[in-house]
C-alpha cells in the first residue's frame, strides 16, 4: 500500500505507529549556534584533556560519553587561533559529519580527544595544538590551514553508536545502514514517549545521516522504497516538533524534502501546510490542505484547518474595515440644502418675461 493510502487511514494531525505524537512537545532542541565573527564566548571551567587539548563547555549533554571505536556524529566549525579565520561549518550544509574514535584521519586527532570527552547533545569549545591538528605543514587545499595553525573548535555531539569494531556507514551493507537507520528511529519515538525530546531529534537526525544523499543516489527499487519508509518519517517528525516550536520555516524545509521524493505525501503537505498558516501565508496554506483534501477529504483535521483559515481571513478583513474606519472617519452626511426664496422670485419673474416676450413677438409675425 502506497504512503497516500496509508495516510487516509487516520487523521493527518495524528502520527503513524512509526512516528511520534506531538500534541505536548513543548522542546526540543535548542536553536543552533549563532555564526558571529568568531569563536563564542565562553565562561565556563576550562579542562585540560591533553597536553595540547582544553575544553569549555558550552552546553552540558546528558547519558554516557563515547568509548573507543564508537561512531560520534557531529556538527563542528573550525578557526586558525592565531587569525580567527573560519575554514570550515558544517552547520552550514546541514550534514552532520561522521567520526570513528580511534580511526579518525590524524588531522582529527584533537577533535577526538575533544568528543570522547563529551555526552550527547554536549556542544563545547576546544582549543588544540597545532601538533593534533594539520600538523607542522598545514594544509593548502580543502580546508585552507597555515602551517603550524593552533584551531578552535565549537562541537556538538549529537549522539554516538557504540560499535566494536568500528564500522563506519561507508563500510556497512544496505540493509545494515537502513537498519541502523530504523534502529535510531525507533529509538527517537521511545524517547518521545518518555518526553525526551531534545535525545528523540538527536536520534532522528542521526537516522537521517544515514541516508544521505550518497547513499540515496545508489538506491534503485525495493531499497530505495526500505530506506524512503525510514528517512520520511524521521523528516515529518522533525517538522512536527519544530511546528511546536515555533520554527515554521525549518518545519518547511523538513515537509519540502519528504515532497521532493513524494509529491503527494498528505502528511508533508498538511504540516507544510500548518507552518505556513503560522507564518501568515495563508493562500500558500490553503493551497497545501485543499491538494490533501483529494486524498483524504473525510479528514476532519484538514477541514478545521481550512475552517480556521476562513475564519482568520474574516476576522482580518473585519480588522482592517475597522481601521479604515479609524483613519478617515465615518462618512459624512449629505447636509439639506437652505430655500432661497430671492432666487426662486427672480427666476420665476425671467421667466414670466420670457413668456410674455415670446408671446408679443408671436402677435407681430
Amino acid at each position: 500500500m502506497d504512503e497516500v493510502h496509508e495516510e487516509q487511514s487516520q487523521p493527518l494531525d495524528q502520527e503513524e505507529d512509526n512516528e511520534i505524537r506531538t500534541e505536548s512537545a513543548a522542546f526540543v532542541q535548542g536553536e543552533p549556534p549563532q555564526d558571529g565573527n568568531g569563536p563564542p564566548k565562553v565562561d565556563s571551567e576550562v579542562e585540560v584533556l591533553h597536553e595540547k587539548v582544553t575544553k569549555q563547555i558550552i552546553k552540558e549533554g546528558h547519558g554516557q560519553k563515547p568509548s573507543k571505536y564508537a561512531t560520534c556524529f557531529l556538527h563542528y566549525r573550525a578557526w586558525t587561533e592565531s587569525t580567527l579565520h573560519k575554514f570550515e561549518d558544517t552547520w552550514n550544509e546541514q550534514k552532520p559529519v561522521e567520526l570513528v574514535l580511534g580511526k579518525e584521519k590524524k588531522e582529527m586527532t584533537g577533535l577526538a580527544i575533544g568528543l570522547s570527552s563529551m555526552k550527547s547533545g554536549e556542544r563545547a569549545l576546544l582549543h588544540v595544538g597545532w601538533e593534533l591538528g594539520y600538523g607542522k605543514e598545514g594544509s593548502f587545499s580543502f580546508p585552507n590551514v597555515p602551517p603550524m595553525a593552533d584551531i578552535i573548535y565549537e562541537a556538538e555531539l549529537i549522539g554516538f553508536d557504540e560499535t566494536k569494531e568500528g564500522k563506519a556507514r561507508g563500510d556497512m551493507t544496505v540493509e545494515e545502514r537502513i537498519g541502523a537507520a530504523d534502529r535510531r528511529k525507533m529509538d527517537g519515538n521511545a524517547l518521545f514517549k518518555e518526553e525526551k525530546l531534545e535525545e528523540a531529534m538527536q536520534q532522528y537526525e542521526m537516522a537521517i545521516a544515514y541516508m544521505g544523499d550518497d547513499f540515496m543516489f545508489q538506491l534503485f527499487g525495493k531499497y530505495r522504497d526500505m530506506a524512503l519508509a525510514v528517512k520520511n518519517p524521521c523528516h515529518l517528525n522533525t517538522a512536527a516538533c519544530m511546528i511546536k516550536l515555533k520554527r515554521y520555516e525549518e518545519a518547511i524545509m523538513q515537509c519540502n524534502i519528504v515532497l521532493a521524493e513524494e509529491e503527494n505525501n498528505a502528511k508533508a503537505l498538511f504540516r507544510r501546510g500548518k507552518a505556513r498558516a503560522e507564518l501568515g501565508q495563508t493562500d500558500a496554506a490553503r493551497e497545501d490542505y485543499l491538494k490533501v483534501r483529494k486524498f483524504a477529504p473525510e479528514d476532519k483535521a484538514v477541514a478545521r484547518e481550512l475552517r480556521l483559515l476562513a475564519e482568520h481571513d474574516k476576522a482580518l478583513y473585519q480588522k482592517q474595515k475597522e481601521i479604515y474606519k479609524g483613519i478617515f472617519g465615518p462618512r459624512p452626511e449629505p447636509k439639506p440644502k437652505r430655500t432661497n426664496w430671492l432666487v426662486l422670485f427672480w427666476q420665476w419673474l425671467l421667466s414670466l418675461f420670457y413668456r410674455l416676450f415670446k408671446r408679443e413677438r408671436y402677435k407681430a409675425d
